[in-house]
């Protein structure tokens, strides 16, 4: 009986003991080797391996202790993977409440208005925060994978600052700007103007991409949307040179030649009237909004005054006139 009684009492006490060190292991600052510090869980690991992971990237504790701790409270189960950062300070506890809540570090992306699908591509791949899944898919295959019904990814995503945790998928930046731009161009056709000459909201967003190619001040793009709504409305070739441009592709060496006006292609607004078949670049909410709603105008031809805002003509003899006073070389549109 009294050993019995003897081994109870061992057991009470190291019962205690054991439960005085959790207290206090999960309530004292953790050695980091720096901070702040980086580190990653990687999709899949439990907690234990991803504990030896971040052991080796600079934790001072052993991995079994936070494993312990972290089934005793219930959260061994539920810690998210993504890109943490640390600072000096921080209690086991409270890591373990950071990575059950997945506070992981944020990274920004910036797709910028005007510019072509092959461009957002290049800025994603050399991003180092974003996991490269799209790399050695074609576009067709990357539309696929984010659920695009589109055969042609220009023009699809929407322009806009992306915040996202570390090592996220360019996939998922991708169907999160295709996603915004299918709400806003949606949102834009639902307000549309009825008389407008557009067939469906793919039409207008190739509009809208002319428009941001051809702005150069955000003043003039109501007046820019007019002219080139008043062209399609008449079946006068909408004349642009960024859509001749963009069918150049890789081609276009800065110098955009009369050789390259009279070449028929797809995209040579020139020699072909209406539409081209896609977009030629990212339009931002202004060049939707001014596409779909443009000002009532009786404007057919604009030039560039050489300050980065245009002078609009009605007729062709008035262009003629602002070309020569604007521009010492032919010009304008």
């Amino acid at each position: 009986m009294r050993f019995v009684l003897r081994l109870f009492l061992v057991a009470l006490f190291a019962g205690a003991a054991c439960a005085g060190w959790l207290a206090w292991f999960a309530q004292s600052p953790v050695p980091l080797r720096e901070s702040p510090l980086a580190f990653e869980v990687r999709p899949g690991l439990g907690l234990r391996a991803a504990a030896t992971e971040m052991a080796g990237a600079g934790f001072g504790f052993r991995p079994w202790q936070i494993s312990l701790l972290g089934r005793l409270t219930g959260q061994a189960n539920g810690i998210k993977a993504g890109s943490y950062e640390v600072e000096a300070g921080i209690t086991p506890r409270q890591l373990l409440d950071k990575l059950t809540r997945g506070d992981v570090t944020q990274a920004e992306i910036v797709f910028v208005e005007g510019r072509t699908f092959r461009q957002l591509r290049a800025a994603l791949d050399a991003d180092t925060n974003v996991r490269h899944d799209t790399r050695g898919l074609s576009d067709a295959e990357i539309l696929a994978r984010i659920g695009a019904a589109e055969p042609h990814a220009e023009g699809l995503f929407f322009p806009d600052t992306y915040l996202f945790a570390k090592q996220s998928s360019d996939l998922a930046i991708l169907r999160r700007a295709y996603r915004a731009m299918q709400r806003h161009l949606a949102a834009a056709w639902d307000g549309r103007d009825p008389a407008l000459s557009y067939a469906s909201p793919y039409q207008a967003l190739i509009m809208a991409s002319i428009v941001e190619k051809e702005t150069g001040q955000s003043a003039d793009r109501p007046m820019v949307a007019s002219v080139f709504a008043n062209r399609l409305r008449i079946g006068m070739p909408l004349q642009t040179d960024p859509t001749v441009i963009y069918g150049l592709g890789e081609k276009f060496d800065g110098n955009l030649r009369k050789r390259d006006l009279l070449a028929d292609g797809p995209y040579n607004t020139y020699t072909r009237g209406g539409l081209p078949p896609t977009p030629i670049a990212m339009p931002g909410l202004a060049s939707l909004d001014a596409t779909l709603r443009p000002p009532a105008t009786d404007k057919l031809y604009f030039v560039a005054r050489g300050d980065g805002s245009s002078h609009f003509s009605r007729s062709l003899e008035e262009h003629n006139r602002a070309v020569a006073k604007y521009q010492k070389r032919d010009g304008g549109r």
